[in-house]
């Protein structure tokens, strides 16, 4: 039996990960949403179906779990579909210092950010290549600094940009798209999750979840190793590569710094 192609977004209950979705869905493709909060799903599965896009299938998941790429195939299996594309969207961060930090959230972070998205990269490699599909990887311009204040999200980021960049380069001979998008700051429930006040987001930088997802899209289907939305975001990643290590820590210590005071305000 043939299975049909679609496309997996993680993290699609919000934010970039539902835009993500709606850009997908715009173009044509059958989408699969997967994050916890079923009910957010489902209307955005109504939305995408109201839009003339198709009736999205809608997989409540949780990640965290050591077989949720089993569950995610095995779902998608029972509906007669497989993966084209899988967009691994799903992460959080946190705002502080490491030793203050909860040691177990943080770990939960290196959980989703990183142990979660290398799974779901690896596991569908077949089904990616049966249809000449694609992996976008949403990482963060984080992934391009050292992070003092933020030390694992930076970590955890950096990880996803190497991680895609190099499977970029082995899974290209097999027909796979692998791209990593890496935006700036966005104003979702991602900000306010991590600790982040919108006072304290550089205007310049900041983009909105729908750029930020076209941009990943197409940069995606045009097979961009690296995806930098925005001009003065793509100045920032160029600068940040002659700037001094030890300027660029004292940058980033500064700004964290005057995120926590305006968190204790």
């Amino acid at each position: 039996m043939t299975l049909r192609p679609v496309t997996v977004v993680t993290g699609a209950s919000s934010g970039i990960g539902a835009e993500l979705a709606r850009v997908f869905a715009r173009n044509g493709y059958e989408v699969a949403l997967v994050a916890r909060r079923e009910d957010r799903l489902r209307a955005l599965a109504d939305e995408i179906v109201a839009a003339g896009g198709r009736q999205p299938l809608v997989i409540a998941a949780d990640l965290l779990r050591p077989d949720a790429a089993c569950v995610i195939g095995d779902a998608l299996a029972a509906q007669g579909a497989e993966l084209q594309y899988i967009v691994n969207n799903a992460g959080f961060g946190l705002v502080g210092v490491a030793a203050s930090l909860d040691r177990t959230e943080q770990l939960t972070m290196i959980d989703l950010n990183i142990r979660a998205l290398t799974d779901l990269s690896l596991a569908y490699v077949e089904s990616l290549t049966r249809h000449r599909g694609g992996i976008l990887n949403v990482g963060s311009m984080a992934g391009f600094l050292p992070g003092p204040g933020m030390a694992v999200y930076y970590a955890t980021k950096a990880y996803v940009l190497s991680f895609s960049e190099a499977l970029h380069s082995e899974l290209g001979p097999r027909g796979i798209r692998v791209s990593v998008l890496c935006p700036g700051p966005v104003p979702t429930e991602f900000a306010a999750r991590a600790g982040i006040s919108k006072s304290m987001a550089p205007g310049l930088l900041t983009q909105s979840a729908e750029r930020v997802a076209q941009a990943g899209y197409d940069g995606l289907m045009q097979g961009r190793r690296t995806i930098v939305p925005g001009l003065a975001n793509k100045l920032v990643t160029l600068l940040i590569r002659v700037v001094p290590r030890r300027l660029l820590l004292a940058i980033i210590d500064s700004r964290q710094s005057r995120r926590r005071a305006v968190q204790k305000v």
